[in-house]
């Protein structure tokens, strides 16, 4: 039996929108897991790319105002039919867990392991909002196995003018 063709797979252009260069206006919990409500908010750029036909991206975002930039790597993998997320910071240069999810009507959902300060969590992002000149990505941290959730981070993507 044959592999289906990777262009019969519509799911690899789920992140399509999220190609070309971006301003982004971020929130961002000052403390996690502890029940505040005190946000940090500052710009930044990013700029994606399709790789491999489009069933792989790569993100950077560079955020001059905080002194941090950041890649993020996402790749459809063909047999499970979801996306996976890893990210790279500079102030570490390490490839960190990935999480995985796959796109519904509302946008999508990726979740996966995670430590948080040494603490472990479970990660998950959220893209919605989705449209052709803006997008919003939120993260999400779970101290109890997936009891509760807290919201610690937003991203609004606007496009950049060209």
């Amino acid at each position: 039996m044959s592999a289906q063709p990777v262009d019969a797979l519509p799911e690899i252009h789920d992140f399509d929108f999220i190609h070309g260069r971006w301003t982004v206006a971020h929130r961002r919990l000052k403390q996690r897991g502890v029940g505040s409500d005190d946000w940090d908010e500052f710009r930044a750029t990013a700029n994606c790319e399709p790789r491999l036909g489009g069933m792989a991206n790569v993100e950077e975002m560079d955020c001059p105002e905080r002194g941090w930039m950041g890649m993020a790597v996402r790749s459809f993998d063909l047999t499970a039919r979801e996306w996976s997320i890893w990210w790279i910071s500079d102030r570490d240069g390490r490839l960190g867990a990935p999480v995985r999810g796959r796109f519904n009507a509302d946008g999508c959902v990726l979740e996966g392991p995670d430590a948080d300060d040494g603490r472990p969590v479970i990660a998950r992002y959220i893209w919605s909002d989705i449209r052709t000149d803006s997008a919003r990505w939120s993260q999400q941290f779970s101290y109890d196995d997936g009891a509760t959730w807290e919201t610690n981070w937003v991203m609004d993507f606007t496009r950049a003018a060209a």
